[in-house]
């Protein structure tokens, strides 16, 4: 595959059985061959996308004092400010050109959950910043729900299977900002090649050129969604749980041309996690003779850790 094929979800929530089918070998077809969709009709509207870039801009105009009040230590960057090049991909030394704040998931105060999420910070400075994002988080959350609904039919499994592994799921949706590159970067890029971790990973802001997603044949080829639409990828989650039957690509965010050195990029992807005891151990229907087991069994949380271990987030 050359191109990033694109869906529309309206089609799978359509009463139309063979329209639904269709999104479901498209949507199918597309991830086992190159793991990205650019998805339509989702249920982020006009004036909340609007309202979202424009909280998160005013966020990271702050001055860095303020941005890095933020920052909390000891929780591995899971809610609030991550500052400039702390995260780095799996095996690379040089930082990334980023910084980031994270969203977490909003459960009750009696939620099992409540105690082994850390809470989400509030910016006192920014009146809207907090209820725009998680408005953003429930309606990815929403959007997300139905892909995998569509994917749970394409393994041949039950339409629901995938619900309740992702209600109170440790989901986390990421305002990003790549600041103006200032000098030349030593080996650094805006964000280096790598897989997600998660389920699956929705991505608005991927109009612009740079996000890039390697082929099987090892070409580098552009991701770029129309304005309407969302970037949707496998993570090594949903990899491993399907036996590698669905792809989790290797993809990258290049850094710009010289001459847009002194533009800023803002990418918002929405990392789906399901809660921490779904066990990832490879679907019995996705194993045969051709296609052995590959991964050992694991849990979620188990498999979460280890990964934010490797990209330096925790000790």
């Amino acid at each position: 595959m050359n191109k990033i094929p694109s869906v529309n979800l309206s089609d799978f929530l359509s009463t139309d059985a063979n329209k639904k089918q269709e999104f479901v070998d498209k949507i199918g077809h597309a991830y086992e061959n190159i793991g990205f969709v650019a998805l339509k009709g989702h249920f982020l509207d006009d004036q909340l996308i609007e309202d979202l870039y424009t909280e998160i801009k005013n966020f990271f105009d702050l001055p860095n004092a303020t941005k890095e009040k933020y920052e909390i230590p000891g929780i591995g960057g899971q809610r609030g400010y991550v500052s400039f090049g702390k995260e780095s991909a799996k095996g690379k030394k040089e930082g990334d050109l980023k910084e980031f704040w994270h969203f977490g998931q909003y459960v009750d105060a009696d939620s099992v959950y409540a105690k082994e999420y850390p809470n989400n910070v509030t910016v006192e400075e920014l009146k809207k910043f907090n209820e725009v994002g998680k408005q953003t988080y429930k309606m990815l959350e929403k959007t997300a729900k139905y892909v995998l609904r569509s994917l749970a039919l394409h393994l041949h499994l039950e339409e629901t299977y995938f619900d309740h592994f992702i209600i109170n799921g440790n989901s986390i949706l990421r305002p990003i900002h790549y600041p103006p590159i200032q000098t030349e970067p030593k080996g650094a890029e805006r964000a280096a090649a790598h897989g997600d971790i998660n389920l699956i990973t929705l991505l608005m802001g991927a109009q612009g050129k740079g996000l890039q997603v390697q082929n099987h044949n090892g070409d580098w080829i552009d991701a770029m969604a129309a304005p309407d639409e969302l970037m949707i990828n496998v993570g090594d989650m949903l990899s491993r749980h399907s036996n590698n039957k669905l792809k989790s690509t290797i993809h990258r965010v290049t850094n710009p041309p010289k001459e847009l050195w002194g533009t800023s990029r803002y990418s918002i992807p929405f990392f789906l996690h399901p809660i921490s005891e779904m066990k990832l151990d490879v679907l019995e229907n996705c194993i045969d003779e051709n296609n052995p087991k590959q991964f050992e069994d694991i849990t979620a949380g188990e498999f979460l850790e280890q990964r934010l271990k490797e990209l330096g987030l925790k000790k």
